[in-house]
């Protein structure tokens, strides 16, 4: 799989590469200490410092991006992976280090920017992104809601994953809601949508013999 996805492989690596370019580029003016974490009120308090900034998440970012990308080429159902699906799996990880990154150094050069909101409404169209692909799934053991009942079955696999994928948006648009009206409750109100409710209908499913 890597072999057929070896051109976005690298593209996708340059990607989640590129903030440490435009760090080196603003290096003079970033800070010594940089915010790297913020509470719900877009507080600050988490620090790094900047070349771990600057280019050690970068870094650790493509470390992940390799070993998704390595996991899910040795899961024994990958045969099942659509295209689409792949092409999701490989650029999380870029969309993660450009708004991830992004909003960093926005902070440093001007901490009046609301790096929680940005966060929230980038979380909240990643989830309705995949809520998106969710029904395209097919089963396998390393992409998708992978618990004992939708692995047993491939139809509970199938509904839970109709139904996940509705659940995803929603939560999503909860989120994105959540940011414009300051109501920071429903971010785990959407986590209940999102994860617990497609686990019970799963389980539901296979008490019904599905």
């Amino acid at each position: 799989m890597i072999k057929k996805n070896l051109k976005t492989m690298i593209i996708t690596s340059i990607v989640i590469l590129a903030p440490i370019l435009v760090g080196l580029m603003l290096w003079d003016k970033l800070p010594a200490e940089m915010a790297t974490h913020f509470d719900e009120n877009g507080i600050a308090d988490g620090w790094s410092s900047k070349p771990m900034a600057v280019i050690g998440l970068p870094l650790f970012l493509l470390v992940v991006h390799w070993f998704c990308m390595a996991f899910t080429s040795v899961d024994p159902k990958r045969q099942n992976f659509s295209d689409k699906v792949i092409l999701l799996v490989m650029w999380l990880c870029p969309v993660v280090s450009i708004l991830g990154n992004g909003a960093t150094y926005l902070y440093a050069l001007d901490d009046s920017v609301n790096t929680t909101g940005i966060a929230m409404l980038a979380v909240g169209s990643l989830f309705i992104v995949i809520g998106n692909y969710m029904p395209k799934m097919k089963q396998s053991y390393t992409i998708g809601i992978k618990i004992p009942w939708t692995l047993d079955s491939e139809e509970n696999w199938n509904r839970t994953h109709r139904l996940a994928g509705y659940m995803f948006m929603l939560g999503g648009m909860l989120i994105i809601i959540s940011t414009f009206i300051q109501q920071f409750w429903l971010v785990p109100v959407s986590m209940v949508f999102i994860v617990f409710v497609p686990m019970v209908y799963s389980f539901i499913l296979y008490k019904r013999g599905i």
